[in-house]
């Protein structure tokens, strides 16, 4: 028989119960951390998320800081309303834009500049005026590359373009190539090309010649501008227009200006500093026929290249008459000699702004006796902060120009393009002293003193005598009518751009 079940008692059920709920306990006990776990990762990842977007925001705002982020407040730095304010002016300034001048089109203005860095700049600025007062488009203009330099810089590798283009919008249309259609009919030498007359006046270009050759071609290609804009005549404000392009829409790269600023720093830190553009150059030795202290290897060297570049014109000279009339540049001797007699203190840093100096070593010799503190570009940086600069001679020519601007005193041994640009920039910026050396009445001091007919007091007395009033000051350029490469030159000095002379 089977017995019949009973009925569990209350303490089996309580046992039971108690059972149960462990186990849930215990069910529970293994799901919870697992769930802890998940949100403890969760917030993790987010975090290292978070952090790693702040990071790179902020990599960000270093790198396109002057662009983008400038008046963003930084986490990391104090806030400062007057800074961001500040910040956001500078850019918005930097926006701003001249408006456009409105005008019909006469045609397309194509240059070619010849020439080393100085005599392109000159040529722009006068090409630039030129294509205002006609009415046409200037095409960014094309730099020599075939010169004695060899330099294959683009205009924009030494100039901001886009800052030369936007700056005299409300003057003169610019553009970086010619439209499309117009770009083929170059390509397939449908234009006309000629080189303009030196020195001519506005006339010349508005209705004798160059305008109505572009009304008729359309595009007029000038394959030669050096000088061919009078240097007096003209109104006003076409020079204070020539001006303005070299003073303000010229500038060098960002590359070239902070690399002129950073030569400028180091120089400074010695206390002030006088430039030397010593031209004294194997170039400018053959070209102009000077060899006063060479030797005969180093004339008949000099002689081989004046022939050996056909566009040098003159090829017999005589240079010792030469140098008696100052025609030369002077020597590194010579010029140790000035500096001195010039009351130059011997302790003075003298950067050299020019190129490889001919004769080397044996022709600074005595210049680095007198001033031990000669540097160049080369010995004040490293060869990798040069490295692109290279070959470039143009660029390295921008850097020499910059350093030159800022030097406390500039003196230049010879009266070439950067001499002359140089100085009337110098004038520009409040009549920076710049010794303007009388090399005819030099040459004939030097060598009374060399000969021993004079002492070196008389010497130097009669050398600052001559130069009291040739430091860049005020004056008016002299005219020489129907003789305009007699004259002074507009760019040494533009006084129609200097307010005391207004």
């Amino acid at each position: 028989m089977c017995k019949p079940e009973m009925p569990p008692r209350r303490s089996e059920l309580w046992e039971r119960n108690m059972g149960k709920t462990a186990a849930v306990e215990k069910f529970k006990g293994a799901i919870m951390p697992r769930s802890r776990m998940k949100m403890w990762m969760i917030r993790a990842t987010t975090t290292v998320l978070l952090w790693t977007c702040l990071v790179q925001l902020t990599a960000l705002r270093e790198l396109w800081g002057p662009r983008v982020f400038k008046a963003w407040p930084s986490c990391f730095t104090p806030s400062d309303p007057v800074g961001i304010f500040e910040s956001s002016s500078i850019v918005a300034r930097k926006i701003v834009l001249p408006p456009k001048r409105i005008y019909k089109n006469n045609g397309y203005l194509i240059v070619s500049c010849n020439g080393g860095l100085n005599q392109m700049r000159a040529a722009i600025c006068d090409m630039a005026a030129i294509a205002r007062y006609l009415n046409v488009t200037l095409i960014v203009p094309e730099l020599d590359k075939t010169s004695f330099w060899n330099d294959p810089s683009e205009f924009e590798d030494i100039f901001d373009v886009d800052h030369f283009i936007t700056s005299l919008r409300d003057e003169v249309r610019i553009l970086k190539e010619l439209p499309p259609r117009l770009k083929l009919r170059v390509e397939l030498g449908l234009y006309y090309s000629m080189p303009p007359i030196s020195w001519s006046d506005l006339s010349y270009y508005k209705n004798q010649q160059i305008l109505p050759l572009i009304q008729k071609h359309k595009i007029l290609h000038l394959n030669r501008t050096d000088a061919r804009l009078a240097n007096n005549g003209l109104p006003a404000k076409i020079q204070k227009l020539r001006c303005r392009v070299n003073y303000s829409a010229l500038r060098f790269t960002p590359q070239i200006e902070e690399l002129g600023r950073r030569v400028i720093s180091l120089l400074q830190r010695n206390g002030p500093f006088l430039v030397l553009h010593l031209r004294y150059e194997m170039d400018m030795l053959a070209f102009s026929g000077c060899t006063h202290g060479c030797t005969d290897g180093e004339v008949n060297e000099l002689t081989r290249m004046r022939y050996a570049y056909p566009w040098w014109k003159e090829k017999i000279i005589n240079s010792s008459l030469k140098r008696k009339d100052g025609l030369c540049p002077l020597t590194p001797e010579e010029t140790a000699l000035v500096l001195k007699a010039l009351d130059i203190d011997g302790s003075t840093t003298i950067y050299i702004a020019a190129g490889e100096i001919y004769g080397g070593s044996r022709r600074m010799a005595a210049l680095n006796a007198a001033y031990p503190n000669v540097v160049r570009k080369e010995t004040l940086l490293e060869p990798s902060d040069l490295r692109f600069f290279q070959n470039h001679s143009s660029q390295m020519a921008a850097l020499d120009y910059l350093v030159s601007l800022e030097s406390d005193i500039f003196v230049p041994t010879y009266d070439g393009n950067m001499a002359k640009v140089v100085e009337g920039h110098r004038r520009y910026l409040g009549y920076r002293k710049t010794f303007l050396l009388d090399r005819k009445l030099l040459v004939e001091l030097i060598d009374r003193y060399n000969n021993g007919s004079m002492d070196w007091n008389e010497f130097s007395t009669s050398v600052k005598a001559t130069h009291a009033n040739r430091t860049g000051k005020p004056g008016r350029r002299s005219l020489v009518p129907d003789h305009p490469k007699e004259e002074d030159y507009f760019y040494a000095n533009p006084e129609e751009c200097l307010p005391s002379l207004q």
